[in-house]
């Protein structure tokens, strides 16, 4: 288990070329990282620990009494969360049962492991998408100009730098042919927001309606009735619930069991889903917010100037200016993911020698 957790350290390890936001990497690093420890520590206490406990006052052992409840799932008498603890009920959804009740099941604990990794994956996917898209491309024209210590300047006996004039001349030559590449990421960044959204209603159906509202009812848990007050989350992750063992007696009759089986694993449960219902709550807000940024970015050319300028407060005002003139929404997002990765200075260059071979061409 140890190795495994450790493993998972090196999704936290930035790349060496940046190609996303941090909003991008909030999903296939944080999030990813998250939900399989997650799966793997109930996958753990299911699979090795030992994850319910059921009682009766027959002659069922426990073993096979554990194994049939397990199995077969338990359940909570609906009626029974409203009636007060320790006078009416011994615990809230444990309740006689009598023919015609409403009954909720629960059997959505021996599936957490395996919709936490699926959650997992699904996080993964547009990065993958992205990834391959991307497909190094910055990382081949950033070259060595990440490094504070190699220049972009041209050599002062040459007048030349090799590596910075083939970047520039790509820089011009490839003007609007970016319309692939940054409308790709902007439909990765969009699958993102679906993604995370999506998955709070699949988490909700997969929890029987219960997971929308759950991190509220959880807030207001101070506010209740004392009298009728209890966690809203042993409701939705009941520690306590009731099963019925059905077998026959000595004379070829059906008799019927009732137990009361104690699920330890929901402990765990409870605290993942609460956890995961905030943050994707703040990951949906920080994802809708990025693509407001993105949407700005693609109507406004004043927009995109300051973004750029912001990032690379170096680089010459008018120098920049002229540069983005002759550029589409698409060659901006190019640009902006090259300063990213180079440094500060090396980056002004590249503007500085683009805007100059730009402006020596018209005139010429």
């Amino acid at each position: 288990m140890d190795k495994l957790f450790g493993d998972l350290k090196g999704f936290f390890k930035t790349g060496k070329c940046v190609i996303d936001s941090y909003v991008f990497r909030l999903h296939y690093r944080f999030t990813l990282v998250v939900l399989i420890a997650f799966s793997i520590a109930v996958t753990g206490r299911q699979y090795i620990g030992d994850p319910i406990d059921c009682i009766s006052r027959d002659d069922i052992p426990n073993d096979l009494l554990d194994t049939y409840c397990w199995i077969h799932t338990t359940f909570s008498v609906e009626k029974a969360w409203y009636k007060e603890v320790g006078k009416e009920v011994p615990y809230p959804g444990v309740d006689k049962y009598t023919q015609g009740e409403k009954r909720v099941y629960h059997a959505y604990y021996q599936w957490v492991c395996f919709v936490l990794f699926l959650q997992a994956l699904l996080f993964y996917v547009p990065r993958y998408l992205w990834k391959n898209t991307e497909n190094h491309r910055i990382q081949n024209l950033v070259m060595e100009f990440k490094s504070p210590i190699v220049t972009a300047e041209k050599d002062e006996k040459t007048g030349k730098n090799e590596k910075a004039e083939l970047l520039v001349n790509y820089l011009e030559e490839n003007m609007g042919n970016h319309t692939f590449y940054g409308s790709m990421y902007v439909f990765t960044e969009l699958l993102n927001f679906i993604n995370v959204v999506g998955q709070i209603f699949l988490m909700d159906t997969f929890l029987g309606g219960e997971f929308t509202t759950y991190g509220l009812k959880v807030l207001s848990f101070t506010e209740w009735d004392y009298s009728l007050r209890y966690d809203p989350m042993i409701r939705v992750f009941p520690r306590m619930t009731k099963c019925t063992f059905h077998r026959y007696g000595s004379s070829g009759d059906v008799q019927k069991h009732d137990a009361m089986c104690l699920i330890p694993i929901n402990i765990l449960n409870e605290k993942i889903y609460i956890f995961l219902w905030f943050w994707f709550i703040i990951l949906a807000l920080l994802s809708g917010l990025e693509l407001i940024y993105r949407v700005a970015a693609i109507v406004s050319p004043a927009f995109r100037y300051y973004v750029l300028h912001a990032k690379c407060k170096r680089v010459n005002e008018e120098h920049l200016k002229t540069v983005l003139k002759s550029c589409d929404r698409d060659d901006w997002f190019l640009l902006s993911l090259l300063c990213k990765n180079m440094t500060p200075c090396n980056f002004r260059i590249i503007i500085r020698d683009l805007a100059l071979q730009m402006t020596n061409e018209k005139m010429v």
